[in-house]
């Protein structure tokens, strides 16, 4: 998923580091604000999701959306 678009960029940071240079984001979710901070960042990288929910919520969860998926993989929360 895409939320706010902060692990988007850093894992993309990280592979470009080393040197990958055919980057594509696929996300089976994602919340507008997510995809514009990443796009700010990189405008060049494409961003493909096949569900563009309404917005991220005042926790940062997208809206309708799932909540937080590692809260719900790891039972954290």
């Amino acid at each position: 998923m895409l939320a706010t678009g902060g692990s988007a960029i850093a894992a993309t940071r990280f592979i470009m580091d080393r040197g990958c240079k055919n980057i594509r984001w696929v996300s089976m979710i994602a919340a507008p604000e997510g995809i514009e901070a990443f796009h700010k960042v990189y405008p060049e990288i494409p961003v493909w999701c096949a569900v563009v929910d309404e917005k991220l919520n005042e926790n940062a969860y997208i809206v309708p959306g799932l909540g937080d998926c590692g809260d719900r993989l790891y039972g954290t929360k």
